[in-house]
């Protein structure tokens, strides 16, 4: 990335509190959403893919990184995407296109449900089904709060937690079956997701549960606005998030390389850029 398009940090005042945001480049205006359990630090790449047509904003989702949580015991995914239509509201974003990864994809999703009028088009890039069973196991084996100990044990833990996601699915299935198609990230990759999940030890758990109860088969069919359903071979949604395409109007659904492949960040770009270029606002150059 040219220094014309250096990522920049910034905070905005909410009604819960703040939400810290990452944003570069100029232009028509693009929402990004981050995965679970991370931040807007885990698209530092796709940001730069994009800052030199685009003005990309990318938040903390409330709870996560430097963002506050929204202070309720239980929230769901329709609270997260309220949270975020006053994000738009108070950065004075009239129209975005958006793009989110898989629990940010939910949250993009019912963005778009909630205020059709503001979303322009719609990128999910993975996709999570899960049967009763499946969410039953989830919800009591996925995600929980890292409460600080005296003996620093809650930080191995969370060190575990996020190595062993590049390595089995779901990551506590340390098994034969379980395991992923997959290398292990960076040492840097890993300290930087680390260092996220610290930041939000007793929250970052809420969105990832939200996620867990939304239901795709019901929600998607009530989109309205173009809609895009993408994911890498290697993602562990990959099957789900194919088959979820057919819930949406043309079963619009883009197979991209292994996240390892050479060309993958390219093909990413290519595929999303050819699908926003197809709406009004992302042909402008203005904000």
């Amino acid at each position: 990335m040219t220094e014309k398009f250096k990522i920049r940090r910034s905070f905005v005042d909410v009604p819960q509190g703040q939400i810290h945001y990452r944003t570069a480049g100029k232009g028509a205006p693009l929402l990004f959403l981050h995965a679970s359990p991370g931040s807007s630090s885990q698209l530092v790449k796709i940001i730069g893919d994009f800052a030199d047509t685009r003005l990309v904003i990318a938040p903390d989702t409330p709870g996560n990184g430097d963002s506050d949580s929204l202070g309720l015991d239980n929230p769901n995914i329709v609270d997260l995407a309220k949270a975020m239509l006053k994000f738009l509201d108070i950065m004075g974003l009239e129209k975005v296109d958006v793009y989110g990864s898989h629990t940010g994809g939910t949250i993009a999703a019912e963005l778009a449900i909630l205020a059709p009028e503001r979303v322009n088009s719609l990128v999910i890039d993975g996709v999570m089904v899960l049967t009763p069973e499946e969410l039953d196991d989830l919800m009591a084996n996925y995600a929980f709060p890292f409460p600080a100990d005296l003996e620093g044990a809650y930080l191995a833990k969370i060190f575990q937690f996020c190595r062993d996601q590049y390595l089995f699915f779901p990551w506590y299935k340390r098994t034969r079956a379980g395991r992923r198609d997959n290398g292990l990230g960076s040492a840097d990759d890993i300290r930087a997701w680390v260092l996220e999940v610290l930041k939000a030890n007793e929250s970052y758990h809420l969105n990832y549960r939200a996620a867990f109860r939304w239901s795709a088969s019901e929600r998607l069919p009530l989109l309205s606005v173009p809609a895009m359903i993408m994911a890498g071979e290697n993602d562990p949604l990959f099957e789900t998030t194919r088959q979820s395409a057919e819930n949406l109007e043309g079963e619009a659904f883009v197979a991209l390389p292994r996240f390892d492949a050479d060309d993958f960040a390219k093909s990413r770009k290519r595929a999303m850029t050819d699908f926003y270029n197809r709406s009004p606002i992302s042909a402008k150059g203005d904000a």
